[in-house]
């Protein structure tokens, strides 16, 4: 049974830093592309970051380039994403999702197979 399970979010005032995990218990998780999504109170899911297999390729949503970053361990079956200087806008459940049928790198919803239940980020101004 495939599993993804988010950590890491919580409150922290605009300027601030969070770290987010997420443990996927996929078989062969470095065949997997990683990718981050998150969704805003009556707002749809969007784009915010994805990793190809071995990490050698990354792609960020514009609106969180050069504060997020996103990363991956294989060795631990994890993905991360590091978001600093966090503004108010940044509020979001953040998704953590797993994809093998695609080309490249998807940066939209249907790209990816698996889903977490997400972790809420609050950033308060």
């Amino acid at each position: 049974q495939v599993q993804l399970v988010e950590s890491g979010g919580g409150l922290v005032q605009a300027g601030g830093s969070l770290r987010l995990s997420c443990a996927a218990s996929l078989r062969s998780f470095n065949n997997y592309y990683m990718g981050w999504f998150r969704q805003a109170p009556g707002k749809e899911r969007e784009f915010v970051a994805a990793i190809r297999w071995n990490g050698g390729n990354t792609v960020c949503a514009d609106s969180v380039k050069g504060r997020f970053a996103i990363s991956r361990d294989n060795a631990k079956n994890t993905v991360y994403l590091q978001m600093d200087n966090l503004k108010p806008e940044d509020t979001a459940v953040y998704y953590c999702a797993a994809g093998l049928s695609r080309l490249g790198l998807p940066t939209f919803v249907t790209g990816y197979d698996y889903w977490g239940q997400g972790t809420q980020v609050t950033v308060s101004s």
